[in-house]
């Protein structure tokens, strides 16, 4: 199952960056990747975090960053969502961004055409945490509008006033916070939405210099990703049950996680 989701090992870590990238001054960011639904592991992770601010305490400001994917294939969809509005770091401003996924069900929640797409990578698990039921006497169009409108009943407005709200990126010092990637050889202000949300291919294998640092979720990989011009830091969790945070301090990266690997290597040569 893992060698299927992720594809083949992750990456080393590459050589030659020319200036090791900075936060900001004074701001230590705690960045999660894709949660999908895993509320216990979202949980797990806000412990040690919790846990390593105790530990390393520091006169400036935290931040916890969330690169999206918050819904779908893990069970409990709905109840991340309620806790992260729940405020759940408390002293730890949160910034939230948009997913591919949440993209689908807001999408979803307006087109009935959509639904058989969101279903099929994920959705179903989503419809369910909201208690939203196949009408076993439905098919096609009529079953995915019957679905689509209990969605619409069942989905606390708070909850789509949340991903509706969510941004699609975020810049803090030399790094660029996206949930997908970025097209390479285009400046940032001049992104297209849905290149930030679904790419691969051409930024995976692009070593060009965005002129930040990306970090990014979207493309799950056994090991985060580190190389001079992006950091991937979705491990699957869902899956794997590891769920990653890349912890950023004026120019040191550190991983915390809910897993028992220790990925302190993958920095050391940047």
């Amino acid at each position: 199952m893992l060698h299927r989701l992720f594809g083949g090992r992750s990456k080393p870590a590459a050589q030659g960056a020319a200036r090791r990238a900075v936060a900001p001054e004074g701001c230590r960011l705690y960045v999660i990747g894709d949660v999908h639904g895993r509320l216990d592991l979202l949980t797990a992770l806000h412990a040690r975090i919790a846990a390593d601010r105790q530990a390393r305490p520091h006169e400036g400001e935290d931040k916890i960053v969330y690169l999206g994917d918050y819904i779908d294939r893990g069970p409990y969809s709905r109840e991340v969502i309620d806790y992260l509005l729940s405020d759940p770091l408390p002293g730890c401003a949160a910034v939230h961004l948009m997913g591919n996924h949440e993209e689908a069900m807001l999408r979803f929640l307006d087109d009935v055409e959509v639904g058989p797409a969101w279903v099929g990578f994920g959705g179903e698990a989503t419809l369910l945490s909201y208690g939203v039921r196949r009408a076993p006497n439905m098919i096609g169009r009529r079953r995915f509008e019957d679905m689509r409108l209990q969605l619409v009943e069942k989905a606390p407005q708070r909850h789509v006033a949340f991903l509706r709200g969510l941004r699609p990126s975020f810049e803090a010092g030399d790094y660029l916070f996206v949930h997908a990637g970025i097209r390479p050889g285009i400046a940032i202000a001049d992104q297209k939405p849905q290149d930030l949300l679904w790419i691969r291919g051409a930024f995976l294998s692009s070593d060009a210099d965005h002129g930040k640092v990306v970090v990014h979720g979207h493309t799950p990989t056994e090991a985060p990703q580190v190389l001079p011009n992006r950091i991937g830091i979705d491990t699957g969790a869902f899956a794997s049950g590891v769920l990653t945070c890349l912890v950023l301090g004026g120019g040191d990266r550190r991983f915390l996680s809910t897993g028992a690997a220790d990925w302190s290597g993958l920095l050391a040569a940047q």
